[in-house]
């Protein structure tokens, strides 16, 4: 779990060879605390029925929190990148759960994290991955909690090593910067929108099982405000999507809520009539990625704009 999402180049590969995980320039060490023999609790699965599955692990533990300076991060542009360099350094993922999948408050309150401001935790968007992998001297471990702010990310890395393990550096800041959803209006979006009929607000960000937006700023509503400012007798439905986890009818009450509050952001922020606007939801119906993935079930939980308008 170790280098950050965030642009991350994963050096060192060899058995028993250290790793040092390189973030983004734009990232900021915040605070680290360590202790040459230690024990950590790592959470194995989701809080369920009052408990939290961990393994004691010992050994030399370090735990480090980093900033990423960029707005509009999603979690699931922290932890990708993360994931995939584990693997290459041959981790083997043995948990990995998203806000309410996870055991949404509980679990993370039962997790052991660093205090803000070094690391702060939005309790409706966060990610957890536990990972393993043999070494010279033993096993190593890592863990990685990433959450988000409207104005950042976060990553608390935690490492456990074998205390003959050699010394060497968790992480660095050296890679490229890492930005976020850019606030600037998509000069496409209005060819897509007339062309298509419809268009996927894909920068849009919401936790499993929940209705509330994220903070944002999100280019995709500047641009349909912009459009809807532009053309006022035009009228637009925005229709909620989720993913296949839970009932039909549980997802589409979920998803209609998703497009109510995109519709209350195009109306309190950005000030469109909510003559033009109105919110529905398909729940599970009309998936665009296959839900057997974590990646295909973040891509369908989505809104989507389309153009109910019958004239020109």
């Amino acid at each position: 779990m170790i280098r950050c999402y965030l642009g991350l180049i994963a050096l060192l590969a060899g058995p028993g060879s250290a790793q040092t995980l390189d973030f983004p320039s734009n990232a900021s060490l915040q605070i680290t605390q360590g202790n040459p023999l230690d024990s950590y609790q790592m959470p194995i699965g989701i809080w369920e029925n009052g408990t939290m599955p961990t393994a004691t692990i010992e050994g030399e533990l370090t735990v480090q929190a980093w900033r990423i300076n960029a707005q509009s991060l999603t979690t699931l542009q922290l932890l990708r990148p993360l994931r995939e360099q584990l693997r290459n350094d041959r981790f083997r993922v043995i948990f990995e759960c998203q806000t309410e999948a996870c055991g949404g408050f509980d679990f993370r309150f039962g997790v052991r994290t660093l205090p803000p401001p070094e690391m702060k935790i939005n309790l409706g968007d966060f990610r957890f991955l536990a990972a393993r992998r043999v070494v010279q001297g033993g096993t190593e471990y890592v863990s990685l909690f990433v959450s988000r702010t409207a104005q950042a990310g976060y990553v608390q890395v935690t490492v456990v090593r074998p205390p003959t393990a050699p010394d060497v550096d968790i992480a660095r800041a050296s890679s490229a910067p890492l930005r976020g959803n850019t606030t600037a209006p998509d000069s496409n979006f209005e060819t897509k929108l007339d062309l298509n009929g419809h268009v996927v607000l894909d920068d849009l960000s919401f936790a499993t099982g929940s209705s509330q937006l994220g903070e944002g700023p999100f280019a995709s509503l500047q641009s349909l405000a912009d459009y809807l400012t532009a053309n006022p007798n035009r009228t637009v439905a925005l229709v909620g999507h989720t993913d296949a986890s839970g009932s039909l009818a549980g997802n589409i009450a979920l998803s209609k809520r998703r497009a109510a509050s995109v519709l209350e952001r195009l109306v309190g922020q950005y000030g469109i009539s909510r003559r033009q606007l109105e919110a529905e939801g398909m729940g599970y119906l009309a998936p665009i990625a296959n839900n057997l993935t974590e990646d295909g079930r973040e891509t369908n939980r989505r809104v989507e704009v389309i153009i109910t308008s019958t004239e020109e």
